[in-house]
């Protein structure tokens, strides 16, 4: 029921945000639009991790994929959509109707869910916040989206005010990191097979330590270009690997994950702006040091076994 109701109202935001005529309009649509999401997207992903509980680091995997194809094709669509002559609104109501099929067909889905999700309740987040391995994914989590989406938010400015680009030039790296990411998220899938997700994970970070100091420190534009491509394959699954660990320390209450993982996800809201003031004081060359943090991390934090 909060899956389809989350998605006509998604639907509704999406039409409201094409048809926003100021600040204020275009304010109410999202607030309406992202705990709609939450409650469209995330729970479907709780749901698919019930479907199969020994499968979670492959479905998250599959997952991450969906996404990524959006990630990759949703900005290519607007900019064709601005290309013909029909603007941004276009899209946005072609997505909310294309959202309403997909509720309809998540009514139909057989979806088994455990009596523990049937019943949330407020101690089960609390009791969960207590453990330690609890903690430690979520703290993996948050320091894995310093170059995830933290990264995607800075790296355009980064290329444009630090590397000196114009904005075509700067257009075309975070395209080159995304569409890297979604080859990365694709050979992922079989890499499952022959690796566990905590060595894929230490070995990326370990990579990763050294192509992310080189990517700051070389001047040449097509090598940068090179090595943020390096950056989008070498993060692939830092999401997927540990959301699906989160799923696995938590058998059974998959609504308890996602609970948990927005309480992390309050936190980890605060580092843009922490990051924003660093910048204000000591410039974006030396604030994009601080997101080496996120190797560091995963490589102190994700055990070895």
């Amino acid at each position: 029921m909060l899956i389809v109701l989350g998605g006509v109202v998604f639907a509704l935001s999406a039409a409201l945000t094409s048809a926003a005529l100021g600040f204020w309009t275009l304010l109410a649509s999202l607030l309406l639009g992202n705990p709609a999401s939450s409650a469209f997207v995330s729970l479907a992903q709780a749901s698919l991790m019930d479907l199969e509980p020994r499968e979670h680091e492959r479905n998250m995997a599959r997952w991450t994929l969906a996404g990524s194809f959006g990630y990759v094709g949703g900005p290519l669509l607007v900019a064709a959509a601005v290309w013909v002559g029909v603007g941004w609104r276009a899209p946005l109501a072609a997505l909310a109707v294309a959202s309403l099929p997909v509720v309809v067909a998540a009514r139909r889905l057989p979806l088994h869910v455990s009596e523990g999700d049937r019943a949330p309740a407020w101690h089960h987040t609390l009791d969960s916040l207590r453990k330690g391995r609890v903690l430690r994914l979520l703290a993996v989590l948050e320091a894995a989206a310093l170059l995830l989406d933290v990264f995607h938010g800075y790296v355009a400015l980064y290329f444009v005010d630090v590397a000196r680009v114009d904005a075509g030039d700067a257009a075309l790296g975070v395209a080159v990191w995304t569409g890297a990411g979604l080859v990365g998220d694709w050979l992922l899938l079989p890499l499952l097979r022959r690796v566990r997700g905590p060595g894929y994970l230490r070995l990326s970070a370990g990579a990763t330590l050294a192509v992310y100091p080189a990517f700051l420190l070389v001047p040449e534009y097509g090598v940068k270009l090179a090595l943020v491509a390096a950056l989008g394959l070498l993060n692939s699954g830092w999401y997927a690997l540990p959301k699906a660990a989160l799923y696995s320390s938590l058998p059974g209450r998959s609504g308890t994950a996602v609970a948990v993982g927005g309480v992390g996800g309050l936190v980890g809201a605060c580092v843009p702006l922490a990051l924003g003031f660093v910048a204000g004081a000591a410039g974006l060359a030396a604030t994009m040091w601080i997101l080496l943090l996120a190797p560091l991390a995963l490589l102190v934090l994700v055990p070895r076994r």
